[in-house]
């Protein structure tokens, strides 16, 4: 036989279905719950019945009524049993429950919406828990909002909006201000395929920059650069003249500082899962790409994500080979699991998945300088001879 307890849970379980249907003007549908059957022990029987009677709306003064009937039973002759326990009202649902004052603060958030923004009707009968987690936030919310209905990409920085909200407030509240900016603003005001808050709907951010050493010293006067190690956003680097040049990618620094000189060669420092801002360097598609990672789950990831988009690339130093010749610098990885890169071939993913088994990493920079060199050669001269 169900118990108060259970009878709460399973009220405040209609509660988001109450609110939906409350949105929609729809009247309170009253709750039958079903009772479930008697304990066969007769102690436990009262206990419970007893239970049920002093947790009820006759007690309390709210909350849920029994049903009771005169049931004949084998054991214990006639017995008054509840039949069906009834929440009658929207405010003993409430109460019982104790979000009679969350509702209330609901109501006044969706009055508050409506009046600002009616166009959020849809998005409000879907998303009540949205609502209800915002509130006191709403009145800034929906300044934002209007403004960017009404100045759609303004190409600004978040602290230049001129919008009645303290600096931070659109940075802290960016995920419920997407919800609702999705729900809003027309396509042609936003770009869906972009995560991060600014890119999606036209701000100006403080983009990474990609950072490229030149390997040979002539290629100053080539590119118009004063400096043999820039860092620039990506955009402004893909205007540079790089077409067919010989390019080589590490993760870490320090290899990067340290590559040997090569002609018509540029490095770029890949700065690990951030290899994909190089999707904007439109003259890389024309080069022949070296790709330099650590020897463990995630450098054959990044590899996998840079092949991707330029299928050109050759791994270098990122076989078996070489991992057994150092193998006794290797160190504990990063927990990962073994996925299909299809963008690998057959012997990166047997090494790949072998590494992700043991968990082992062997990080770039502790293969000695020597054989660095000469592998980085000896693949130059090899794609040299084939073209």
């Amino acid at each position: 036989m169900i118990t108060p307890d259970e009878i709460g849970a399973k009220a405040a379980r209609a509660y988001m279905p109450f609110l939906r249907a409350w949105l929609r003007g729809e009247p309170f549908a009253p709750l039958d719950i079903p009772v479930g059957a008697p304990p066969a022990d007769f102690r436990a029987l009262e206990r419970v019945v007893t239970a049920l009677l002093h947790g009820s709306k006759e007690q309390r003064g709210f909350g849920y009524t029994v049903e009771l009937q005169t049931r004949a039973t084998r054991a214990y002759g006639n017995q008054s049993l509840p039949v069906r326990i009834h929440v009658p009202t929207a405010d003993d649902m409430l109460l019982l429950i104790g979000k009679t004052s969350e509702f209330n603060a609901f109501a006044d958030d969706v009055a508050l919406i409506r009046a600002a923004l009616p166009e959020l009707e849809a998005w409000l009968e879907a998303n009540p828990q949205h609502v209800i987690e915002q509130h006191g936030a709403w009145p800034q919310l929906l300044r934002v909002c209007a403004y960017f209905r009404a100045n759609p990409r303004p190409n600004m920085y978040i602290r230049e909006l001129p919008i009645a909200v303290h600096t931070k407030f659109i940075e802290h509240h960016a995920s419920i201000l997407t919800r609702l900016l999705d729900a809003l603003l027309p396509d042609t005001a936003l770009n869906r395929k972009e995560k991060q808050f600014e890119q999606r709907y036209g701000l100006r951010y403080d983009a990474p920059l990609v950072r490229i050493r030149l390997l040979d010293d002539t290629l100053r006067a080539r590119l118009g650069l004063p400096l043999l190690d820039v860092a620039a956003r990506a955009e402004q680097l893909a205007a540079l003249p790089c077409d067919g040049l010989r390019c080589v990618i590490v993760e870490n620094k320090m290899v990067l500082l340290t590559l040997p000189q090569l002609p018509n060669g540029i490095a770029i420092f890949g700065s690990g899962f951030q290899v994909e801002l190089l999707r904007d360097l439109p003259w890389l598609t024309t080069c022949p790409i070296w790709y330099w990672g650590d020897l463990d789950a995630q450098g054959f990831q990044i590899l996998a994500r840079l092949r991707a988009l330029f299928p050109q690339v050759v791994s270098l130093m990122m076989d078996a080979t070489t991992f057994e010749a150092f193998r006794e610098f290797a160190v504990s990885g990063t927990h990962s699991r073994v996925v299909e890169l299809p963008q690998l071939t057959p012997d990166e993913q047997a090494l790949y998945a072998n590494l992700v088994r043991a968990n082992l990493r062997l990080e770039q920079e502790r293969i000695s300088y020597m054989y660095a060199v000469q592998h980085i050669y000896d693949n130059v001269a090899a794609y040299v001879a084939m073209t």
